[in-house]
């Protein structure tokens, strides 16, 4: 059985390496077309820059193509091993349903910790490398219009901070914070140029700061001291961390970063929804590596007839853009209908998985 073993992890093992080389290859072409519009101008940049951006962007296409290109992958070897009748001669050997199963479950068991340590510690490293390099460029890392939105909460005063974008150097620029006092009422509003995380961890310094202070007199009236000072230091707890997942997409960041970020929010009163949902994506998205494996080895029990193998492995195309396009789905719905965070992200998962097992027990189990 070792013998087997070795030989079926080969196949599969270049089946798949071959099909995400390609799928890699196909959106570094695309991508590279979409960022050949900087390159030139006079606020453009060298085509080395733009090959390198595009090139750290390709652990996060791999993290989103493996469940895919395994799927694909493990098709086709089932599929040609069934074509050949080399899978009819292992069964003859001694490989019943349940082995073969088990030994594709821990080959997909290595496909499920490639997926998350690309996902985990690769990805988000060469996103972050890839937003600096677009940053030397544009001269600052922003989102949407208004920059990071983000709250804190000190004794009974609430702080709601404005970040409109943070520079190459990690400085941020044209922050604003709003205090608001226990009776919700504004308390103070401060406005500066530039702000820059202090050593200790625990404090802003803001520089061309103006702040507007709200005193509220026994008789109901407001006073409103405006101040003009060079520098001022804000106490809080936002980290750069939180800031950065701020101004970074979701699924560009770690599985820690997005569990801290979520008690931030929650800390805070404010709603988490999208990144619980990106959270639970992220634990539960490698182990579709898992099924993906097991609805391929039905493939290796159908008969086929010359040339009738590209059919099938059309049909697993299909089936991965189908499941990469249901994840997606399941996500923005579940974010607009406020669904279960956990159940939302492992939907997809489920289906596929009764499916696959359906499959398994069809054509293998009851043959």
């Amino acid at each position: 059985m070792k013998t087997i073993r070795r030989f079926v992890y080969g196949e599969v093992l270049v089946a798949v390496a071959f099909v995400t080389l390609a799928f890699l290859a196909l959106f570094f072409f695309f991508d590279m077309v979409d960022e050949l519009r900087w390159v030139s101008g006079a606020n453009g940049y060298p085509l080395s820059h733009a090959l390198l951006f595009v090139a750290l962007s390709l652990p996060q296409h791999l993290y989103e193509l493996l469940p895919i290109t395994v799927l694909i992958g493990t098709i086709f070897v089932m599929a040609r091993l069934a074509q050949s009748s080399e899978f009819t001669i292992m069964r003859t050997s001694g490989l019943g349903p349940w082995r073969a199963l088990s030994t594709l479950l821990l080959l997909g068991g290595a496909f499920v910790v490639l997926t998350f340590a690309t996902g985990d510690y690769l990805a988000p490293v060469a996103e972050r490398a890839a937003t600096l390099v677009k940053a030397r460029r544009l001269g600052q890392i922003s989102t949407g219009a208004t920059g990071a939105w983000l709250k804190e909460r000190q004794g009974d005063h609430s702080f709601a901070v404005n970040v409109r974008a943070i520079d190459p150097d990690g400085h941020m620029r044209d922050v604003r914070v709003f205090e608001f006092d226990a009776s919700g009422r504004v308390a103070s509003t401060t406005v500066a140029a530039q702000a820059r995380f202090d050593s200790s961890g625990e404090a802003w310094n803001l520089q061309q700061v103006k702040r507007s202070v709200f005193e509220q007199h026994p008789n109901g009236d407001i006073q409103v001291k405006r101040l003009q000072e060079t520098a001022w230091q804000l106490n809080t707890r936002i980290s750069p961390d939180m800031v950065a997942a701020a101004l970074l997409k979701p699924d560009k960041m770690a599985t820690i970063d997005l569990f801290h970020y979520i008690r931030h929010l929650e800390a805070n009163g404010q709603s988490a929804q999208r990144y619980e949902i990106e959270f639970w994506r992220k634990v539960f998205y490698p182990l579709s590596c898992l099924v993906m494996v097991v609805l391929s080895l039905p493939f290796a029990y159908l008969h086929f007839r010359s040339g009738g193998i590209a059919g099938y492995v059309f049909g697993g195309v299909m089936a991965g853009i189908s499941f990469f396009l249901l994840n997606n789905v399941f996500g923005f719905a579940g974010n607009l209908q406020n669904w279960s965070p956990w159940l939302t992200a492992a939907a997809p998962g489920l289906i596929y998985s009764v499916l696959s097992l359906a499959a398994f027990g069809w054509l293998v189990l009851r043959r």
